[in-house]
């Protein structure tokens, strides 16, 4: 894996750091970068590595500690925290769920004539990791990398229903049991006025790790959407778990 630039190496700032504008952002991943490479670093060897002032380092890595970003050991070296794996294996899920997604996105927007999109949970809200725009005619796009709440569609009343932290979110429990009774949400105007979508969970063991569904003007997918769209929706969903190696499960 490529690693920051480092002091004297080209392609960096006069102070040795990639530029790209935020400074603390620079030098905040130029210590991490360090604690990677390196593994846990007392503070003399993170100034040592980045080339940064012995109070910037501090300042900063305490900083990074405090997101659960870092941690140190009892010899007071900062390493990688715990919060990382968590990220990484977010992205790592996403990533793998994404490429197979791609055809199954496609062919689910073939059947239904509307457009198909999948999500997955980051901390409280969902992203759009893979889309599929419908042909022709009015669409609703959700652009890949879309951030929306957790609390508002289709798709996040699926990632809440099964989350063991749903309690936390201001959604009705009895629309989230419905969700988890018949296996799907269906939305109209929610999250955003004039749209539908009909969504179903992506099962891997007992984890729901994605939403997948299709979302579209309500003048086209109708003010009750789910019992039109919900069984391909739940058949794609169902190829996507096994496409990952999943097992279908009831609802």
């Amino acid at each position: 894996m490529d690693s920051l630039p480092r002091l004297g190496e080209a392609g960096v700032g006069e102070k040795g750091l990639r530029e790209s504008g935020v400074q603390t952002l620079d030098r905040s991943v130029a210590i991490l970068d360090t604690i990677a490479r390196l593994g846990p670093c007392s503070l003399a060897d993170l100034v040592r590595d980045t080339g940064l002032a012995r109070p910037t380092a501090h300042r900063l890595a305490v900083a990074l500690e405090r997101h659960a970003l870092v941690v140190r050991d009892r010899e007071g070296r900062f390493g990688l925290g715990a919060r990382l794996v968590g990220w990484g294996a977010a992205a790592g899920g996403a990533l793998a769920l994404g490429e197979p997604a791609r055809a199954i996105l496609a062919r689910l927007s073939a059947e239904t004539g509307e457009s198909a999109q999948l999500f997955v949970r980051e901390g409280d809200q969902r992203v759009c990791v893979a889309m599929h725009e419908r042909a022709s005619g009015l669409r609703d796009t959700v652009p890949l990398g879309a951030v929306l709440p957790l609390t508002k569609g289709s798709g996040g009343r699926v990632l809440l229903a099964w989350a063991e932290d749903r309690d936390r979110f201001d959604v009705d429990e009895a629309v989230l049991a419905t969700v988890r009774r018949t296996g799907w949400a269906a939305t109209v105007g929610e999250r955003e006025a004039g749209v539908a979508s009909v969504s179903a969970p992506v099962r891997v063991g007992d984890h729901v790790v994605a939403a997948i569904g299709v979302s579209g003007p309500d003048g086209r997918l109708g003010r009750n959407p789910g019992p039109r769209f919900s069984g391909p929706v739940l058949s794609a969903a169902a190829d996507l778990a096994l496409a990952r190696g999943g097992t279908v499960t009831a609802p």
